[in-house]
């Protein structure tokens, strides 16, 4: 069995561990199962989502099983954790159909079909219980007063945490000890701020059947400059690509800042360290060159490789000017509306670039709109058919965001 705790502090998947050498131990004794969970809120997972994911197919390939927890039953509360103020109910349905969509997703990073990897829907056990006995049998197990030294709950407590958010880690402990009883489950690992609800976890497990057990977090991943991770001028960066186009995706990864080259490459790729190291060590024009590999490998990962490479030759298209332009985002608009004539805030708010024509118009008083490559500054003009080359429109926002305009 190779190191598996040595990978993951290699690449940064590690930030506390309730006991590393027992752990450390108890991993070189042979395959283990740990499980991470993962919150079905949204019909789909942002790239903050995948940190978990990346980490469990670390240990995956060290030779343990992972189980990926769906929370069906935890979602219709909510998780307090590193959340300001209480999240929105959905409905049991779309709980239901978000988890559907986002299975596929995780089948990219974790192999289901040649391991013993499981994935589970913790909704199996948690919407049969019966109130009353869950009280007597778990929550006599909790000390109020010691759950309100989470940090989860401290700072939810200073703008108000309903009673069902602090069932919570009730919940998720139980999470734990089903797992521990139906799977020989041992470790539960995820981002730093689940620190308090797997350690409540341990505890309960503990006390109800004397096991023992282990909990691991890492860092939550934040940009050297500053900005959310995943953060774009859209929103989040979705790996559905209704929500965000593999160009966008592509796109985001190439513009990563300097500093963040190396360890971008380390988390959200399975290259080498040693040549992860390299690539983000690289100065000048050769950092460029990283940060397109660095774009073409995760792409690859999380769309596949056919999609990758019509990302990237759409983005060299766009900046260089000719080449296949098909991968760049686009909305199909009738030569009609051209031959009327569309005006410039109308035109920018019908693509994926302004939200709206109040955007559009900032866009352009500030200068950074262009209509095939010629600056407009004037939120009166009119895009006409003159501008159609070769059945296409090309607008870019700013210095690095295109739309393409398919014209029939």
């Amino acid at each position: 069995m190779s190191d598996a705790l040595k990978i993951l502090k290699e690449r940064g998947f590690f930030k506390q561990c309730t006991d590393e050498e027992g752990l450390k131990a108890k991993l070189a004794e042979g395959p283990q199962k740990f499980y991470v969970g993962l919150d079905p809120t949204g019909p789909s997972f942002h790239i903050g989502h995948l940190v978990p994911i990346y980490a469990s197919a670390h240990l995956q390939k060290a030779g343990h099983k992972p189980i990926i927890l769906m929370g069906g039953g935890t979602a219709r509360i909510g998780d307090p954790s590193g959340k300001t103020e209480m999240r929105r109910m959905i409905s049991y349905e779309q709980i239901d159909s978000n988890i559907a969509g986002l299975k596929p997703q995780v089948a990219k990073l974790i192999d289901f079909e040649k391991s013993d990897a499981i994935l589970l829907n913790n909704a199996d056990w948690l919407a049969p219980l019966n109130y009353i006995d869950f009280l007597r049998d778990i929550g006599r197990h909790f000390s109020v007063n010691r759950m309100l030294t989470f940090e989860a709950y401290k700072q939810r407590l200073e703008k108000g945490l309903s009673f069902i958010e602090f069932n919570y880690q009730l919940l998720q402990s139980y999470d734990f000890l089903e797992l521990y009883r139906r799977e020989d489950c041992i470790l539960q690992i995820g981002g730093d701020d689940q620190w308090g609800n797997i350690v409540a976890g341990m505890e309960l497990i503990r006390r109800m059947e004397g096991g023992e057990t282990y909990g691991l977090t890492f860092p939550l991943i934040a940009r050297s400059d500053g900005k959310k991770m995943g953060k774009t001028e859209k929103g989040a960066l979705f790996l559905d690509p209704a929500l965000t186009s593999v160009y966008d995706f592509y796109q985001y990864w190439r513009n990563v800042p300097d500093a963040d080259v190396e360890r971008f490459f380390l988390t959200f790729t399975f290259l080498p360290p040693e040549e992860c190291r390299e690539l983000g060590a690289a100065k000048d024009r050769a950092i460029n060159e990283s940060k397109e590999r660095l774009a073409f490998e995760v792409t690859k990962l999380l769309h596949g490789e056919d999609e990758a490479l019509k990302a990237r030759d759409a983005a060299k298209a766009a900046f260089a000017g000719g080449g296949d332009t098909s991968g760049i985002p686009s909305v199909d608009i009738s030569a009609g509306d051209f031959e009327a004539g569309i005006n410039i805030l109308e035109l920018f708010s019908r693509t994926g670039l302004c939200a709206s024509k109040s955007e559009a118009r900032r866009l352009v008083q500030q200068g950074g709109a262009r209509v095939n490559d010629e600056k407009i500054d004037d939120i009166d003009a009119v895009v006409g058919i003159d501008s159609v080359v070769d059945g296409e429109v090309m607008l870019k926002a700013g210095k690095k965001r295109y739309f393409r305009i398919s014209v029939a």
